[in-house]
C-alpha cells in the first residue's frame, strides 16, 4: 500500500481531473449524448493510464531539477520512496494498458493514438528551450477530449471539436503559465523556460489573460457550432467566474495564495462545462 500510494503521488492523480472531464465532454457531444457506459469506461482508462504515464516521464526527465526545489520536495520520486527503475516499469505499465485499451475503441483511435501521444512524450523536455511550454502542455491535454470525440463516433475535423480542444488547451496553458510563474529565478538559475523566465512574470500573467479570454470564446463558439442548450452556456459562466476569481487573487507580486488550492480549483471549468454541456442535450 505503501508503494501504490507512492505512485499516486508521483503521478498526481487528483490531476485527472484536468482531463477526463473533458474526455468525457467530447464524447458526450460527438455523439449527442447517447455515448454508451462501455465506451466512457474505455476513455477513461484510455485517458488515466496515458496521463499516468506523461506524468511519470515528466518527473523522471525533472528528477534532478526537482531534488533542487524545496516546494517540490513532497513528490515521491523526491523523497526517494520511488526509485528510477520503478518509475519506469509503471510508465511501460501504463504505455499497455492505454494501447490494449484504445485497441478495444474504434479502430480509427489506435491509428491516431501516436498523434495523441507524442505531445505528453515531448512536453517534459521543452522547458529546456522554450518558454510556450505551457501551450506544449495544454495541446497534450486538449488530446483527452480529441479522443473522446473520436472514440464516440465524431468526424475528426469537426468545428466544434477543433473549438473544444483549442479552448482546452488555452485554458490548461494559461493557469500553468500563472502557476509556474513563482518558480521564476528557479528557472532562470537553472536554464529551465516559462512564459514568466522567457518574457517576465507580468508579461506572463498579461498573456494568460489573454488565453482564458479567447479560451471562453471558444467555449462559446462550441456551444454556437453545436446548438446547445441554455444549460451549456451556465457552465460557460461558471468557468468564467472561476478564471477571474483566479487571476483576481494572485498577481506577479503576490504569489501567497498560489497553492495546491488554486491549482486544483481550476477544476471547477472542466466539470462545470462538461456537466452542464450533458444537461443541455
Amino acid at each position: 500500500m505503501k508503494k501504490i500510494k507512492a505512485h499516486i503521488n508521483n503521478i498526481a492523480l487528483s490531476h485527472t481531473i484536468f482531463d477526463l472531464p473533458f474526455a468525457f465532454m467530447g464524447a458526450i457531444l460527438a455523439s449527442g449524448g447517447r455515448v454508451d457506459g462501455w465506451t466512457l469506461f474505455l476513455i477513461a482508462l484510455a485517458v488515466t493510464s496515458g496521463r499516468a504515464a506523461a506524468m511519470a516521464i515528466d518527473n523522471l526527465a525533472d528528477l534532478d531539477f526537482d531534488k533542487l526545489q524545496p516546494r517540490l520536495a513532497y513528490r515521491a520520486m523526491v523523497r526517494g520512496e520511488i526509485s528510477k527503475r520503478e518509475a519506469k516499469i509503471f510508465i511501460a505499465g501504463c504505455l499497455v494498458v492505454m494501447v490494449v485499451t484504445v485497441a478495444l475503441l474504434p479502430p480509427i483511435c489506435i491509428k491516431l493514438l501516436p498523434f495523441a501521444a507524442l505531445p505528453f512524450i515531448i512536453y517534459p523536455f521543452t522547458k529546456r528551450f522554450t518558454g510556450l511550454c505551457h501551450l506544449f502542455l495544454g495541446f497534450a491535454i486538449a488530446m483527452a477530449p480529441a479522443g473522446g470525440w473520436v472514440a464516440a463516433g465524431g468526424e475528426i475535423f469537426s468545428p466544434a471539436m477543433i473549438f473544444l480542444c483549442t479552448a482546452v488547451m488555452l485554458w490548461l496553458a494559461g493557469f500553468d503559465a500563472m502557476y509556474g510563474a513563482q518558480d521564476e529565478k528557479f528557472d532562470k538559475l537553472h536554464g529551465l523556460h516559462s512564459l514568466a523566465t522567457d518574457f517576465g512574470g507580468k508579461a506572463a500573467f498579461k498573456i494568460s489573460k489573454v488565453f482564458h479570454v479567447v479560451c471562453i470564446i471558444c467555449f462559446l463558439a462550441v456551444g454556437v457550432t453545436l446548438q446547445l442548450g441554455f444549460l451549456y452556456f451556465v457552465g460557460v459562466l461558471i468557468a468564467t467566474l472561476t478564471l477571474i476569481y483566479q487571476h483576481k487573487i494572485v498577481s506577479p507580486k503576490d504569489f501567497s495564495q498560489v497553492t495546491q488550492r488554486y491549482f486544483m480549483r481550476n477544476g471547477i471549468v472542466s466539470v462545470a462545462i462538461c456537466f452542464f454541456a450533458w444537461l443541455s442535450l
